[in-house]
């Protein structure tokens, strides 16, 4: 196994911050000084700063909710300048304490979308939770101009192809009576691909005025405060570990 790989899968970061590590000169393998191209084996005695490190050690990732804002964009940084989710003052780096490590985004929100954004201290679980293949629910509410008819429900439900873009079905149903040209509803996804649910109204005539996510897998919105975030209890982490292993996904 490539020694960077088998860091990421000890906790120890991503394979680019791995590397790093090795090229400094402070992981070694069996006694002597790691190089990059070093191969892990089975048995062999790997520290970091001299500490050893395994799969087996390695901590419970953490898991952290926000509630995103409009008009903010989801990366780390934007050339033009427009503000991240990295800029709000619940994510900005001073403002964490020690204890808290560096996160990454679990997916995306467009700018013009808000509510439930997950974080996780871990790359491979955040890429575990995006994969179609886990096909982790997300659940949203979006209100259009607008109103789909009973066979446009149904086809949604059955499946559409956009533009040559196939989407899978998806659960959705109106929220409320339509006040005014306006419609809520709400909607369960198992794949979330780029703007996809605007994408599907404007296909059957409707514009998205409001997209708010308020459930990703098993963490809900709840009353989080607009901007603000809250960590995740361990033991709905290690429920959702439990429950990705079920799905033949082990970390």
């Amino acid at each position: 196994m490539r020694l960077n790989v088998f860091l990421q899968r000890a906790g120890i970061g991503s394979r680019r911050e791995a590397e790093r590590l090795i090229e400094d000169g402070r992981v070694t393998i069996n006694g002597r000084t790691a190089k990059v191209t070093t191969p892990a084996e089975d048995g062999d005695v790997i520290k970091v700063d001299g500490k050893p490190v395994s799969p087996a050690t390695k901590a419970l990732p953490r898991l952290f909710m926000l509630h995103k804002p409009v008009d903010y964009l989801v990366t780390n940084q934007d050339p033009q300048g427009r503000p991240t989710v990295f800029d709000l003052p619940a994510l900005k780096a001073p403002q964490w304490d020690d204890s808290r490590p560096r996160v990454m985004n679990i997916g995306r929100l467009d700018v013009n979308s808000e509510g439930l954004l997950l974080f996780s201290s871990d790359g491979p679980l955040a890429q575990a939770m995006m994969s179609p293949q886990t096909a982790l629910e997300r659940t949203y509410r979006v209100r259009v101009h607008g109103r789909l008819t009973p066979k446009q429900l149904s086809e949604l439900a059955g499946g559409v192809t956009v533009e040559g873009v196939n989407y899978r079905g998806i659960e959705i149903e109106e929220e409320k009576s339509p006040s005014g040209s306006n419609t809520w509803y709400r909607l369960v996804l198992t794949e979330g691909k780029n703007r996809e649910i605007r994408r599907l109204m404007e296909h059957f005539g409707c514009v998205v005025g409001r997209l708010i996510r308020v459930q990703y897998g098993p963490f809900h919105l709840g009353d989080l405060p607009i901007g603000q975030v809250s960590e995740i209890h361990p033991r709905e982490v290690q429920s959702l570990l439990s429950d990705l292993e079920k799905r033949g996904i082990k970390l």
